[in-house]
């Protein structure tokens, strides 16, 4: 008997939880490695581009390969679920090495790699499943990988003592797990369909279909900001902990502002339904820019207002996109609507790595309550452009 697809969701929402927590595993352990291994202040945009070059490397080959239509998406998910955790277990063995480092940076662009086997199919596999109402089960799992992103961050801060070997297996072991429960309990759906072949030429299409070059340039400034806010948030609040004299869970409050993306995810697309996507896209754009603007005021705050200011700019800055997907999807000719999301995907990822290059430099170069000035031409320039459309 078929199983019913309201069954079938929790399934896929847990198992994508579990497979992206591997994304930032690197950067919750980064303290402890820093003191270990001596590691230089560009560590933290070294771990984190080398997780997003993976990513983009991993999402063009599973593209033009179509590994997604060749063989069974939960299979896939399997396969990527279990080399991910193990590329991300391996670095535990590290500290063998003479010179870690460079063998870190390797294992963490592994680990990308595998996550577009993760992140993607998994909405493939919702897909199959969903013909109604996918746009609500998509903005689920859009905040299943923001949870699962902040995941570990929660698991460092439960318990400060904890070896950070013990966080990295405990991470790999939950991706491993989802995996298995993907497998186990998501048969391909009745709707699964194969899509079209990857087509480069997509590209084109992204800068002459006005509609389809604002959406796109909107979802840049979006990524701009998004993973420089992530990879810079523990420091952040370090930062203002020691400039308030105060001590602070730093792994917990991280966790928090993270997963507070997943509130704003789930209530955009609530909101979308009335509003349309445009609007709740550039809304929440607008107010995590204007975030950016204001974070040397709100540097300045007692620390109970400032966590409050950060809880609020985490919901926003994750809660557009899934509304800039779905407004590019609609935007693209149907023939390379799978092209164009996967080219768009992979030059938003590409800007991270520069945005969090520019973040790390400002973070050498200027006062902690100045880091995220230079982040806010992101969204800036990306409303400025989706409001072409």
């Amino acid at each position: 008997m078929l199983q019913r697809p309201r069954r079938i969701l929790p399934a896929i929402v847990v198992s994508q939880f579990a497979g992206t927590s591997l994304w930032f595993a690197g950067n919750a352990i980064l303290e402890d490695l820093r003191r270990e291994w001596s590691l230089g202040e560009g560590a933290v945009a070294s771990l984190t581009s080398a997780v997003q070059l993976g990513f983009i490397i991993g999402t063009l080959i599973f593209a033009v390969m179509n590994l997604s239509d060749r063989f069974s998406p939960r299979r896939l998910f399997l396969a990527c679920s279990l080399l991910g955790a193990a590329s991300t277990a391996l670095v535990v063995a590290l500290p063998a090495l003479q010179d870690p480092y460079a063998p870190l940076l390797l294992l963490r662009f592994a680990c990308g790699f595998f996550l577009a086997g993760i992140y993607p199919v998994g909405m493939k596999i919702a897909s199959g499943w969903y013909r109604e109402g996918l746009g609500a089960a998509l903005g689920y799992l859009v905040g299943a990988l923001v949870v699962g992103t902040a995941f570990p961050h929660l698991l460092r801060g439960m318990d400060q003592s904890l070896p950070w070997t013990t966080v990295v297996l405990g991470v790999s072991l939950l991706a491993a797990a989802g995996g298995i429960v993907m497998y186990a309990c998501v048969p391909d759906g009745p709707h699964l369909a194969n899509a079209s072949r990857f087509d480069p030429r997509a590209m084109a299409a992204i800068f002459a279909v006005r509609p389809l070059r604002a959406s796109a340039f909107g979802y840049f400034g979006h990524m701009w900001e998004l993973y420089t806010f992530w990879a810079l948030l523990p420091l952040l609040l370090a930062a203002h902990a020691s400039t308030h004299g105060i001590m602070i869970n730093v792994s917990f409050w991280s966790f928090s502002v993270i997963a507070a993306g997943a509130l704003g995810c789930v209530a955009g697309g609530i909101a979308s339904r009335r509003a349309g996507s445009a609007r709740v896209a550039a809304a929440q754009l607008a107010a995590s820019g204007l975030c950016c603007l204001v974070s040397p005021f709100a540097f300045l705050l007692p620390p109970a207002a400032f966590l409050a200011f950060l809880l609020f700019w985490g919901a926003v800055v994750a809660g557009d996109s899934p509304q800039f997907s779905a407004i590019t999807a609609a935007a693209a000719p149907k023939e390379r609507v799978g092209s164009a999301l996967t080219i768009v995907s992979c030059l938003g990822f590409a800007l991270t790595i520069a945005s969090i290059q520019l973040a790390t430099w400002s973070t050498s170069h200027l006062s902690p309550a100045f880091w995220f000035l230079p982040v806010a031409i992101g969204p800036a320039l990306g409303l400025l452009a989706f409001s072409r459309r």
